[in-house]
């Protein structure tokens, strides 16, 4: 999956916010979704202008995020 064909940045869009092409949905909003549980399926069928491809492309971007960057957890003393 090359996210990159997938995914946008747009200064005039959703405030520059990364969103799936030829959409306003924010790749966090579908992201927040599946975190949450919701099928894809739901998802889909919620946003009509979202693909199947979009739902991947959004999960490949945030695992290329997760790739670069990290975010601090507490580690559990046991």
């Amino acid at each position: 999956m090359n996210w990159q064909e997938h995914v946008s940045v747009d200064p005039h869009v959703c405030h520059g916010k990364a969103c799936l092409s030829g959409t306003r949905i924010p790749v966090s909003v579908v992201l927040d979704n599946l975190a949450a549980g919701v099928p894809e399926a739901q998802l889909l069928a919620s946003y009509p202008t979202l693909t199947p491809d979009h739902v991947r492309a959004a999960m490949a971007y945030a695992a290329e995020l997760a790739r670069e960057r990290f975010v601090p957890v507490a580690i559990d003393s046991v």
